[in-house]
Parts: C-alpha cells; sequence; structure tokens
C-alpha cells in the first residue's frame, strides 16, 4: 500500500512500484479520491480512503496489507500514527521522510515493533538512502572511523509538498553528533566539501542521517551539511507552486553528496556520490525498498536502508555512483 499516492512523489513510487510487478493498493484521504481512483485506473491498483486521525479506519484500511509505504508529507503529522497503526496490524512500514522527528518516533517504538516482528524502515528513499549508502562505503574504507562529515548537494526546483514539509519542520537548533549524543552546533560553522567538480561552501543543518548514520555505522561523531544550488528553495506563495518539477527539470538536475570519514588513527578518505534527481531517485528508491521487503529481507525493529541492504544499495537505483577522491 502507498498512503498518500496522489502527491507528486507518492505518484511516482506507484508508477515505480506498478512497474516491477507488486500488487498495489493505492491509499489517501477522502479529498484524495478523484485523483487516487484515476491513478489507479491507469495502474490496474486497488484504492482505499481513510483518514489517518481515526484508528478504527487505519486498521480497516490496513486490513491484508504486508508493506506500507507512507508518501504523505508533512511526516511530522503522519508517520507516528501510521508506524504504529503498522506495528498494531502487523505491517511493515516504510517512508521517505526527510525530518528528524520521524527516526526520533522510531527509535521510540523500536521495542514495541520489533517485539511485533515489525520493520519500520523511514528513509527508503532520498537523502537517507543516499547518504547511508555513501557513509557506509566510505567507512569501510577504514580500520576505526571515529568522525563523518557528510554533505548533501540540492539542486533544481522543490516539489509543493517537500516546500510545505519543510516550512513546518525547521529544527529549532543546529545539530551534531558527538560522542554518540546529539549536541548543539553552531548554524554558520560553514565549510567546503568537493562534490566532484571542486570546493562548494556548505552550511550545517540538522538531517536525519545525524540518527540513521550512527545506527547503521556505529560511529559516534557525525555532523550534516547542505550546499543548496540557487532556486532549489522556492519564494513567494508555497501554494501556488506547481505539484513538482517537470521530468525535464528533473533530467537536467542531478544530486550529488559527499562525505569525509577520519578513522582513529587520524587516516581521512574522502568520497562522492552522483545520481540522478532527488526526487527520481527517491519514489525508485522507495518503491524498490519495498519490493525487497515484500521478497523477504526483513529485520524486525527500526533499521535503515544501508544496515538492512548494504551499503551498496543507492548503487542499485537508477545512475547512482560512488567514486573514491583519495
Amino acid at each position: 500500500m502507498i498512503y498518500g499516492a496522489a502527491g507528486y512523489t507518492g505518484g511516482m513510487a506507484a508508477e515505480h512500484a506498478a512497474s516491477a510487478g507488486l500488487d498495489l493498493v493505492l491509499a489517501g484521504r477522502e479529498q484524495d479520491r478523484t485523483r487516487l481512483e484515476a491513478v489507479a485506473s491507469r495502474l490496474g491498483a486497488g484504492v482505499r480512503l481513510f483518514s489517518i486521525d481515526d484508528p478504527d479506519a487505519v486498521a480497516a484500511g490496513l486490513a491484508g496489507v504486508s508493506v506500507l509505504l507512507n508518501a504523505a508529507g508533512p511526516f511530522a503529522n503522519t508517520a507516528r500514527p501510521l508506524m504504529s497503526a503498522a506495528s498494531g496490524a502487523g505491517v511493515h512500514y516504510l517512508d521517505f521522510s526527510a525530518e528528524l522527528d520521524t527516526y526520533r518516533e522510531a527509535l521510540a517504538l523500536n521495542a514495541r515493533v520489533r517485539a511485533a516482528g515489525v520493520m519500520l524502515l523511514p528513509g527508503s528513499g532520498g537523502s537517507v538512502a543516499m547518504l547511508g549508502s555513501l557513509a557506509g562505503h566510505a567507512v569501510a574504507r577504514v580500520k576505526n572511523a571515529r568522525k563523518i562529515s557528510i554533505a548533501l548537494h540540492v539542486t533544481g526546483a522543490m516539489s509543493r509538498g517537500s516546500a510545505i514539509s519543510a516550512s513546518q519542520s525547521i529544527a529549532p537548533e543546529t545539530l551534531r553528533l558527538v560522542g554518540g549524543e546529539l549536541v548543539t552546533r553552531g548554524p554558520d560553522e560553514a565549510r567546503d566539501f568537493d562534490f566532484g567538480s571542486g570546493p562548494q561552501s556548505s552550511f550545517p543543518v540538522t538531517l536525519p542521517d545525524l540518527v540513521t548514520i550512527y545506527q547503521a555505522t556505529g560511529v559516534p561523531d557525525i555532523e550534516t551539511f547542505v550546499h543548496v544550488t540557487a532556486g532549489a528553495f522556492p519564494t513567494g506563495e508555497i501554494k501556488g507552486l506547481p505539484a513538482g518539477p517537470s521530468f525535464e527539470e528533473r533530467e537536467a538536475s542531478r544530486y550529488h553528496a559527499a562525505v569525509e570519514v577520519t578513522d582513529a588513527d587520524g587516516t581521512v578518505v574522502r568520497s562522492v556520490l552522483d545520481t540522478v534527481n532527488g526526487y527520481t531517485f527517491t519514489s525508485m528508491a522507495a518503491a524498490e525498498a519495498a519490493r525487497r521487503v515484500l521478497a523477504g529481507e526483513v529485520r524486525p525493529g527500526f533499521q535503515t536502508p544501508a544496515r538492512l541492504f548494504g551499503s551498496s544499495f543507492a548503487e542499485t537505483i537508477a545512475d547512482t555512483r560512488i567514486v573514491d577522491l583519495c
């Protein structure tokens, strides 16, 4: 089931899931009925309508479902109720949230879902899948990694849904991981990263990868950065934005990431990731993650894509490659 399949990225994920031959149900709110039925008719999928504000309706809606992909942002509003419902229904949960609180909630539910034999896999697409793979690759290049500095290069236009989510989930403080604990850092502590074409100034941000990379690698010190190409963040009224970038716009705006891993002996290695546009990657990765979970690649509890599927996961998605710089 894809909940939120009437949205921009959810609709793209539905296309990829249908192309992979998955037995697909599209779900959403009553007000999304027309769009959901149009997509479902084209893809040969079923439709279920329910509000996440009604626990009984959610439970009924999940009947017969094995895997739930939550594509309905802002995830601050949808992740916890759908994770809880999935746990109670014995359904494995996936999403592609970029919001730190989603992962804190997954950690809080970890013992409960593990006991129920259910898996929570937030971040099955998006930056968590990208950066987790890149970090895991680089960490494997040293003997005893102690620090990870990682940056995402965001380019191209945002979707309307992403802009709304971003506007509602701005972190009140900038965080990094020190000794396995989240601590505050200065928001103006910018530094350069080479994404493959020379140094680019990148500013520190609070990304959920602070949690997911630590869960996957155990490296205690992690800091996350973003370099944003001009025009990537919208200006003006968000509700007036198009649903998302066109195919041509996505094709013209590839994403990149860079990582620097410091070993206990002071050795530093650097690697970069080059991939398709973030929306293309997210929808493809989420559909592929769902396919693999349906095929039995499951580990109960809170998981990350890199820990579950291995650090090569991102490189299985479209035209994605990781290159070592030094």
